[in-house]
C-alpha cells in the first residue's frame, strides 16, 4: 500500500530542456549582415539562477561601433530608406513569423540569460515581440495616414541601447517601428543579457533583410555611449535607469540628435473601497512580482482606501503565499532569479531601511534555491510617504502598502515621486476611475487591470520616467522626419 502524498497540492516539476536554446560556445557582433569578430574585450553571459557560464561573447570597441553605423548608413542610403512601404512590410512580416516559429528556442534562451520564468518568456515576451513586428508591418505602407503630414521621410540611422529585463521584447518595440519607417538600426543589448539580441541578428539574416539594415553590438556601457554619441546616428534611443538617462541627455545636448528615452519607473495601484477585491488582489500581485518586479512600470506601490485596507492586505498575503519561487526553467515557477547578486543586496538593504524607518515586513514563506540570485517576494505595510521605499525606484519583488481616505489624497500620494510611468485605478465607478486617471501625473493609467500591453496602444512616461512613446501610431513619430 502506497503512502499518501504529504502535500497533495504540490505541483510536479515541469522542467523545460536547456538544449532547446541551442547555445553556442561563442557569440560575435552582427555587423553589415554577417557575424564578425569584434575588437572589444571577451566577456561571459552568466545564468543568474545557477551562476553557470552560458557562453563567451566578443565585445565591441569604438571601431566596431564605427563599422556598424557606417553599415547602417550605407543600407539607409543604398536601399532601405528608399524602398516602398509595401516591400518593407514584407520583411517585417517575415521577421514576425520567424519569431513565432522559433519562440520556444528564444523563450528558453531568454530564461537562461535573464533568470525570468520560462512560462513568462514563452507566453508573454515572445508573443508580444512578434505582435510588435506584425503591427508595424501593417503601418509600413500607411505612413502618409499616420497623422504626421504628407510624405513623412525616414529619419536615418537610429542607435538603440536596450536594458536587461526584457532584452528581446524591448528590442522589438524599438526596432519594428524604426524599420517600418525606413530607418536603419544599430542595437547595443545589455552586457548582462545579450544572447537573444544576437540571435535576432540571425533572424534578420534568415528573413533576407538587406545587409546593414539591422546591426547588433554586444558590449559594455562605453560601447553604448559611443553608439549614442556617434556622428552618424540621427536618433538616440536609451532605456535604463534615470541616472544614466540624464547623463545621456547631457552628453547629447546640442549635437542635433533626436533623443527618446524610457527611464526609471515607480508604478502604483490605487484601490478604492468599491473595487472587486479578488480581481484587484490578483492583478496587484501579478503587477508587483511579474518578472521578479524587474519592470519599470511594476506596481511596487499600493494605495488602499483605509476602510478596506486590513481586509485587502490579508487577501494579498494569502495570494502571495501561493507564489512559487524557484527554478526559472520549471513552468510552475512564478518568481525566478534576479539579474545579479548586487541586485539582491541592493533590495535587501532597501527593505532593511524601510523596516528601520517603521515599516512592517512580511515575506513569502518560500525557500529559494541556495545557488543563484533569488529573493522571495516581500510585503511592507505601514509605509509612509517619507520612507525611502516609497520614493525610490524598487525594481525588484518588493511591494509597499500605503493607505488613503479620499481620492484627492490618493492622487497626492501617488504623485509623490519624481517618476511618472504607469498606474492602475481600481473602482466599480467609471467616473471615479476617469477622474483619478486625469489627475495623475503619469504616462499610462490602466482601469481595473494592470500591466496590460498592446502594440496598438502608446506607452511611455512623464517626468524622470523619460520622453517619447512606443506602440501605435504615436510610436512612429520618433523615427520620422516630420
Amino acid at each position: 500500500m502506497t503512502e499518501p502524498d504529504p502535500n497533495p497540492l504540490e505541483y510536479a516539476p515541469a522542467l523545460e530542456s536547456a538544449t532547446v536554446a541551442a547555445l553556442r560556445e561563442r557569440y560575435r557582433p552582427f555587423i553589415g549582415g554577417e557575424f564578425t569578430d569584434g575588437s572589444g574585450a571577451v566577456f561571459s553571459s552568466v545564468n543568474p539562477a545557477t551562476g553557470e557560464t552560458l557562453a563567451e561573447i566578443t565585445g565591441s570597441a569604438e571601431s566596431d561601433v564605427d563599422r556598424a553605423v557606417n553599415a547602417a548608413e550605407d543600407a539607409f542610403r543604398g536601399h532601405w530608406g528608399s524602398i516602398s512601404g509595401t516591400d518593407r512590410a514584407k520583411y517585417l512580416f517575415r521577421i514576425a513569423r520567424l519569431l513565432q516559429e522559433r519562440s520556444r528556442e528564444l523563450g528558453v534562451l531568454e530564461t537562461l540569460d535573464t533568470g525570468k520564468p520560462v512560462r513568462q518568456a514563452t507566453e508573454f515576451d515572445l508573443p508580444n515581440a512578434a505582435a510588435w513586428f506584425l503591427h508595424y508591418a501593417g503601418w509600413a505602407d500607411k505612413l502618409d495616414h499616420a497623422g504626421f503630414g504628407p510624405s513623412p521621410a525616414p529619419l536615418g540611422v537610429t542607435g538603440q541601447v536596450v536594458p536587461s529585463n526584457f532584452p528581446l521584447l524591448l528590442l522589438a518595440q524599438r526596432v519594428a517601428p524604426a524599420l517600418a519607417c525606413g530607418s536603419t538600426v544599430v542595437v547595443k543589448p545589455s552586457e548582462r543579457t545579450p544572447l537573444t539580441a544576437l540571435v535576432f541578428g540571425e533572424i534578420c539574416e534568415q528573413a533576407g533583410l538587406p545587409s546593414g539594415t539591422v546591426n547588433v553590438l554586444p558590449g559594455d556601457s562605453e560601447s553604448g555611449a559611443s553608439l549614442l554619441a556617434h556622428r552618424g546616428v540621427r536618433h538616440a534611443v536609451f532605456t535604463g535607469s534615470t541616472e544614466v538617462g540624464e547623463r545621456v541627455r547631457r552628453d547629447l545636448a546640442g549635437r542635433g540628435k533626436r533623443v527618446t528615452s524610457e527611464l526609471g519607473g515607480d508604478g502604483v495601484n490605487i484601490v478604492f473601497a468599491d473595487a472587486a477585491p479578488e480581481e484587484a488582489v490578483r492583478s496587484v500581485v501579478e503587477g508587483a512580482f511579474f518578472n521578479q518586479g524587474r519592470v519599470r512600470c511594476a506596481g511596487s506601490r499600493l494605495l488602499v482606501e483605509e476602510s478596506v485596507a486590513e481586509e485587502f492586505v490579508a487577501r494579498l498575503r494569502d495570494r502571495m503565499a501561493e507564489l512559487r519561487v524557484g527554478d526559472p526553467m520549471d513552468r510552475n515557477t512564478d518568481v525566478g532569479a534576479l539579474g545579479s547578486s548586487a541586485e539582491v543586496e541592493r533590495l535587501s538593504e532597501l527593505v532593511e531601511r524601510g523596516v528601520a524607518e517603521g515599516a512592517t515586513r512580511w515575506t513569502v514563506p518560500a525557500t529559494p534555491p541556495r545557488h543563484g540570485d533569488f529573493m522571495a517576494p516581500t510585503l511592507l505595510t505601514g509605509v509612509q510617504q517619507s520612507m525611502s521605499v516609497a520614493r525610490r525606484e524598487v525594481f525588484g519583488p518588493v511591494l509597499s502598502v500605503l493607505t488613503f481616505r479620499t481620492a484627492r489624497e490618493a492622487v497626492t500620494k501617488a504623485d509623490n515621486t519624481p517618476y511618472g510611468l504607469a498606474a492602475g485605478v481600481w473602482s466599480e465607478k467609471g467616473s471615479r476611475a476617469l477622474w483619478t486617471a486625469r489627475e495623475l501625473r503619469t504616462g499610462v493609467v490602466w482601469a481595473n487591470t494592470f500591466h496590460r500591453f498592446d502594440p496598438t496602444a502608446p506607452f511611455g512616461g512623464r517626468g524622470e520616467s523619460g520622453n517619447g512613446r512606443v506602440g501605435g501610431a504615436a510610436g512612429l513619430e520618433a523615427y520620422l522626419d516630420v
